[in-house]
């Protein structure tokens, strides 16, 4: 791509619409949002069975299709228990609190072309609901706003799982926000821009995720985190937090609970397609030969069947893999993702920067490799010395376990390490031996034989 060719940043179309459609818009996009989520939650259930072997949902509708539906029914209707030793009005406003952030990140994301595409009612707009010149770091912004429902809701119950399950979660999104900023920061270098629809155009001619697959890959782990699914589900863990942090909900409350979780899923996957997957464009076959694909009300089609396919991934991990450890979520997120993601990051910039410069694509190539190789050449020298230190450790634990170990050693007796034995115990030798010894030594003959005889007879 060319450098001096960066995304357009044109918004001017945007805010031009009546108040009736910018209403109609934003019902559409919780709607969308909505209608999602209860075909998110019926997929998942099936598709987890079937992975499993077993019967998914089939009572409610036509092959258990309206299984969410009757989930959302029955938890309406459930009985609304307060805790009594909660703080009632944070615990109510908790779930609110974790809910709407999650419908609110929608706003910015394109579903088709910037332009005026479509006509709705006779009236020719856009199809997005509005766009930002930083609409990226409003998602951001936007999206770490909901942890606060979820610490303030385990808080505020009075319990010690649920505590520990918001503190979790604070923790967490912590760790993986930042890996994540830092995947967005490699997007925003090459698309010149954060405008969500500026960076679906800088991707006309090749995915970000085809030039940018660290950026990409780095995503895909922290989006997971982000949305505290499987499995990086920690917050609510009931292995060890019976439940976590809505443990002490019911009812309706429980349930914008559980609505958040699987928005925030819904949104984190339109955000990936928006970033990587080329947005609303048509896959490479289809565009190749199809000049209309682009156009009209197809790109809501194509935008779509990338959410649907980036939600079977989140159902597809949650039936693959086991729940991790604490320990392991924060060491991946702190250890590895940070680390990698800067570095691509500078790595990405460095290109940048060159290519600014108009130095030749052969040169950048050049520059890149030799970094790499130096890298590579430090962490072998690195890893030589740390093989030898090893090697060196492991001699002297072989010598400590083949020498003598004296358990008094150091004024005390201490227990042996692995591999080391204690010195044999004397025993006390048998009657007899002693008898035998004692008369070998004084000179004295040895009647003990003749006694038991002349005492037998």
């Amino acid at each position: 791509m060319n450098p001096a060719l960066l995304a357009a940043e044109d918004l001017s179309m945007f805010g031009r619409d009546p108040w009736w459609l910018v209403a109609l818009k934003a019902v559409f996009c919780f709607a969308f949002l909505m209608v999602t989520v209860l075909i998110s939650i019926v997929m998942e259930r099936k598709v987890v069975g079937w992975m499993q072997r077993r019967v998914g949902p089939n009572r409610h509708g036509p092959w258990g299709m309206l299984q969410s539906l009757a989930d959302g029914v029955k938890l309406m209707l459930k009985e609304d228990v307060v805790v009594k030793r909660a703080d009632k009005v944070i615990y109510v406003l908790a779930p609110i609190l974790a809910a709407i952030p999650a419908f609110m990140a929608v706003a910015v994301i394109p579903f088709g072309p910037a332009g005026n595409e479509i006509s709705i009612f006779g009236t020719r707009t856009t199809m997005q609901l509005t766009d930002l010149p930083v609409a990226m770091l409003y998602i951001l912004a936007i999206g770490s706003l909901g942890v606060y429902g979820f610490v303030l809701g385990g808080w505020s119950s009075g319990s010690t799982y649920p505590l520990l399950g918001g503190i979790r979660s604070a923790a967490q999104v912590i760790s993986y926000e930042i890996a994540m900023g830092v995947a967005f920061a490699s997007v925003f270098l090459y698309a010149g821009s954060m405008s969500t629809s500026a960076i679906v155009d800088a991707q006309g001619d090749r995915w970000f995720a085809v030039l940018l697959p660290v950026s990409f890959l780095v995503y895909m782990v922290t989006m997971v985190g982000e949305s505290s699914r499987a499995p990086f589900d920690m917050p609510e863990s009931e292995g060890d937090l019976v439940g976590g942090f809505n443990t002490e909900y019911s009812s309706i409350k429980f349930a914008m609970f559980m609505l958040a979780e699987y928005v925030h899923m819904v949104t984190v996957s339109m955000i990936a397609v928006t970033l990587f997957l080329g947005g609303w464009r048509a896959p490479y076959p289809i565009s190749a030969f199809w000049e209309g694909a682009n156009h009209g009300w197809w790109p809501m089609l194509w935008f779509v069947g990338k959410v649907v396919a980036f939600i079977f991934f989140f159902v597809w991990l949650r039936g693959t893999l086991p729940r991790v450890r604490y320990d392991q979520l924060m060491r991946l997120g702190w250890k590895v993702l940070i680390p990698v993601a800067v570095t691509w990051l500078m790595l990405v910039a460095t290109v940048r920067a060159l290519r600014n410069e108009n130095v030749a694509f052969q040169s950048i190539v050049l520059y890149v490799a030799g970094a790499v190789l130096a890298v590579l050449l430090l962490s072998f020298v690195i890893d030589m010395f740390r093989e030898r230190r090893a090697e060196g450790e492991a001699e002297a634990e072989e010598a400590a376990k083949t020498g003598e170990f004296d358990p008094m050693a150091g004024g005390f007796p201490v227990p042996p390490l692995p591999g080391q034995t204690l010195p044999p115990v004397p025993r006390r030798r048998p009657r007899g031996e002693r008898e035998l010894l004692q008369s070998s030594v004084s000179g004295a003959p040895d009647t003990g034989s003749d006694g038991k005889e002349t005492d037998r007879v």
